[in-house]
Formats: C-alpha cells, sequence, structure tokens
C-alpha cells in the first residue's frame, strides 16, 4: 500500500519528518502550501546548520525524529531553539507504507507529525539533561573506584596481608596510611602496626599478625598502580562534585525547601 492512499486529518500546518542515522540525516517536509520534499543531510554541523535554514525557509514549525541510539541527540541540540521537536519511540512507528527506505521512514513520521499522531518521550530542558549527565558518570566513576579498591585488596590478600580481617575500613585514614607505608617499602609489622589511629589502637596485636605478609616487588608495584588509579577518581569524582554544585545553585531554595520536609531531613537527596 502506497503512503499516498494512506489520508489523516492534519492537526499541524508546516512539519518535517526526520530519519537520523550516524552519518546522514534524511529530512522530509510536508504542509499547507508546500510540496513534499526530501533531503539528505550529513550529520556535520555544518550540513545540520543547512538543515535548519532550509526548514526554516519552508515554514517548518515542528520536527519530529525517533530516538535512534545516541544518533538523535546532537541534531536534537542544533534544532531545539529553532523548532517544536518530538523525539518518538521506534516501537511507536512501526508500519512503514511500501518498500522499507529511509526516504519513506522520514515521509512517513512527517505524515504522522502533521496529523498529531505521534506521541513525544518527555525531554527534559538543557540544563537538566547535563545535570543527568553528570550523575550519571558520577556513577560510572564511583563504580571505577569500587573496582579499583577490590583490586587493591585482592593484591594485599594475594600477599596475605590480612587487613580487612582486622580493619573495618580498609581505605580509611588508618588502613591507608598502612597502604602506603606498604608501597614505599616499609616491612616490618610492628611498625604498620603504629600508624593505626583512634579505637583501631587497641587492635595493635591482631594487626601485627595481619600485616606480617609475604610480600614482594611485584605486589608494592602493583598496588602502587592501584593506589595512583584510586587517587586519580577522587580527583575526578572532586571536579564531577563541584560542577554539579555550580548547577544545583539555580536550585537552591528549592533544595532547601525540600530539605524542610520531614522526610527528607538529614538525607541526601537522589539525582534526577
Amino acid at each position: 500500500m502506497e503512503q499516498s492512499h494512506i489520508s489523516f486529518e492534519q492537526v499541524v500546518s508546516r512539519g518535517c519528518g526526520l530519519d537520523v542515522h550516524q552519518e546522514n540525516v534524511v529530512a522530509t517536509i510536508r504542509g499547507n502550501g508546500l510540496e513534499e520534499q526530501t533531503r539528505t543531510f550529513s550529520t556535520f554541523t555544518s550540513s545540520l546548520r543547512d538543515l535548519v535554514a532550509w526548514l526554516e525557509e519552508s515554514g517548518i514549525t515542528h520536527v519530529a525524529m525517533e530516538s535512534t541510539g545516541v544518533y538523535w541527540k546532537p541534531v536534537f541540540n542544533i534544532l531545539e531553539p529553532h523548532f517544536e521537536l518530538i523525539l518518538v519511540n521506534a516501537r511507536h512507528i512501526k508500519y512503514v507504507p511500501g518498500h522499507k527506505t529511509d526516504r519513506n521512514d522520514s515521509a512517513w513520521i512527517a505524515k504522522l507529525l502533521l496529523s498529531g499522531l505521534l506521541k513525544g518521550s518527555f525531554i527534559p530542558p538543557q540544563y537538566t539533561r547535563e545535570l543527568r549527565e553528570l550523575y550519571r558518570y558520577k556513577r560510572k566513576v564511583i563504580g571505577q573506584r569500587s573496582s579499583e579498591y577490590n583490586r587493591l585488596q585482592n593484591i594485599l590478600e594475594t600477599a596475605n596481608i590480612k587487613l580487612s580481617t582486622v580493619v573495618s575500613d580498609v581505605f580509611g585514614v588508618s588502613g591507608w596510611s598502612m597502604i602506603t607505608a606498604i608501597i614505599e617499602g616499609e616491612q616490618d609489622p610492628m611498625i604498620l602496626a603504629n600508624l593505626a589511629k583512634g579505637r583501631l589502637k587497641i587492635k595493635k596485636q591482631e594487626l601485627i599478625l595481619a600485616l606480617e605478609g609475604h610480600l614482594n616487588e611485584h605486589h608494592r608495584f602493583m598496588l602502587s598502580l592501584s593506589k595512583t588509579v584510586i587517587l586519580q577518581l577522587n580527583d575526578l569524582l572532586g571536579q564531577v562534585d563541584n560542577r554539579i554544585d555550580q548547577y544545583l545553585k539555580k536550585w537552591e531554595e528549592e533544595v532547601k525547601l525540600l530539605q524542610t520536609i520531614p522526610e527528607y531531613k538529614n538525607k541526601q537527596l537522589p539525582p534526577s
């Protein structure tokens, strides 16, 4: 069945359907006073600006596209200031009449757009999208740091350093001081145990037993690598947290109001 044989009531005056790929974007425009046209643009920024210029010259007000992987994002960002954009889940546009081509796909999206038959996905404002990206990146970095913690702990176990059996937080102040001393070449369990702080001092005899291992130069080298990575990740997390704080200043008053609610008092607000 040809697309031209399928008609719907028109609710959008002039619109464009985009079929987005990694290297190109196929755009079809339709609407009142327009002859249906399809053009292909590359995804380079200059070409996407040409797309914007063509759509504006054609009086396009609404643009619809599928949420294909991550390829829609740069296109969306460039078109967002100029048009009413609708991002559609690909599963909601299943039926493309006729032989399936990029041209037919974009034309079908344009037809559904003009008929008001597309349900757009919720796309938060750019400010919120950027903040979400920061939170997602932070979670990934925390995951990387946890993996490195585990790697360092496994190296200690391989060297028969049983620090985790005595110290609840191997990477706390005391544990980290002992690990650093081990990396720097200290082997005497008594000297290492004397680095304990606070209440951990009462476990000195247990620490001496736990810190008597079978370390060699390879173990120290691997521990040094893990320590370097952990410090780098800590620094990276600090930078991300500072950036997040800058974004949250915009909602400083809202955050304060939320924290007055009993449920939220003394709790860290989850990422949006």
